[in-house]
């Protein structure tokens, strides 16, 4: 909006030159979001308490959780207004690629709003279903999917990390890869949504990683030295990206140990819908099992524990997901956390040295 608002006035005031240039809309985008939180947050905290929208804590997990019985949850609301309302401000409202992503971010946080609303509100314990959960997820992919395949035409190209000439084609295959993607990723956030701040920092990091291959997929001398497939416009999604890592730095500050605030699945399965749009969109599908490493390990400790019960009668972890199992074997939940940021961080340098070693 702001940029459509003031970037004509360069030709009178060449100071609203700036608005032409993706790298000050980005910070701005990020700095917004951050006031948003500020603003935004203790307020919500309040309201969360007067209604009593707080946190149920599982019986059979760790024992130290029990003390964050009633914690505000559904904080995803404010990480999803955090990331919307910069993008809408600061982003070229023409680009397909933002409303993509503001798409898969606002839906995948609505499954998650009423998932919580039911579990909370309505003191359902189960909330939605879990066949029904899933089938609004992949229903919610699947337009994301169909959007960015046969509306903005995303080649159905897949790059292969550290391997330079292997790129797949896989023709109309390539929308139930991007539905896999994106699905995957938000359940993957969902289930790392266990420890205060455990999830949003590698969220943040992912967010900053698909910052930066968002801003080089879209420039096109700097995607063609790199060897890269250049995406048309896709640079816009630097700023849905510097966004997202704002709203998630400003979430951060309530819900960092111990925790004030809890995303709920409102703010887990929107950011991890946000990150599998996204990671589709600047063609880096596969780099996201990289970057999001925490993610990945964290959702196949799940599937390994409930395969290796059902079939041998026998856990592999103390609990999944593994985080918990760490707890149970004595490590601190910051000592925990801290770690899987680092971890994270690791993971994302790799990542980004994907654009060179090929």
């Amino acid at each position: 909006m702001l940029y459509h608002l003031l970037f004509p006035l360069h030709e009178s005031y060449s100071f609203f030159n700036v608005f032409r240039y993706i790298t000050f809309r980005t910070i701005y985008a990020a700095i917004t979001a951050l006031l948003i939180c500020f603003l935004l947050g203790p307020w919500l905290i309040r309201v969360l308490r007067s209604h009593q929208i707080g946190q149920t804590i599982r019986l059979d997990g760790p024992e130290s959780h029990l003390s964050k019985e009633g914690t505000p949850t559904m904080g995803g609301l404010l990480i999803v207004l955090a990331t919307v309302i910069p993008t809408l401000l600061w982003a070229n409202l023409g680009s397909p690629y933002i409303w993509i992503a503001v798409f898969a971010t606002v839906g995948f946080g609505a499954i998650g709003f009423i998932d919580d609303y039911r579990k909370v509100i309505r003191k359902d314990t189960k909330g939605l279903s879990p066949r029904g959960k899933l089938a609004a997820q992949f229903a919610l992919a699947a337009a994301a999917a169909a959007l960015i395949f046969m509306d903005i035409g995303i080649k159905d190209t897949v790059i292969i990390p550290f391997l330079k000439n292997v790129r797949p084609s896989l023709g109309f295959l390539y929308i139930p890869f991007i539905i896999l993607v994106i699905v995957g990723a938000s359940n993957a956030v969902n289930l790392t949504d266990g420890l205060d701040g455990l999830a949003i920092g590698p969220s943040i990091i992912a967010a900053g990683t698909y910052m930066l291959f968002a801003y080089l997929t879209g420039n096109v001398k700097i995607a063609n030295y790199l060897q890269i497939q250049y995406v048309p416009g896709v640079g816009e999604l630097t700023i849905f990206c510097g966004a997202l890592a704002g709203a998630g730095l400003g979430f951060l500050w309530y819900n960092a140990y111990p925790a004030q605030l809890f995303m709920g699945d409102t703010g887990s399965l929107a950011l991890g819908g946000a990150l599998g749009t996204v990671a589709v969109m600047v063609k880096q599908e596969l780099v996201l099992a990289l970057v999001g490493g925490v993610f990945v390990v964290e959702a196949l400790s799940v599937i390994f524990q409930v395969t290796s019960y059902k079939t041998r009668r026998k856990r592999i972890f103390r609990m999944a997901p593994i985080h918990h199992h760490f707890e149970l074997q004595g490590w601190a939940e910051p000592k925990i956390i801290v770690r899987f940021w680092i971890i994270s961080i690791i993971l994302a340098l790799l990542a980004i040295s994907t654009l060179k070693i090929r």
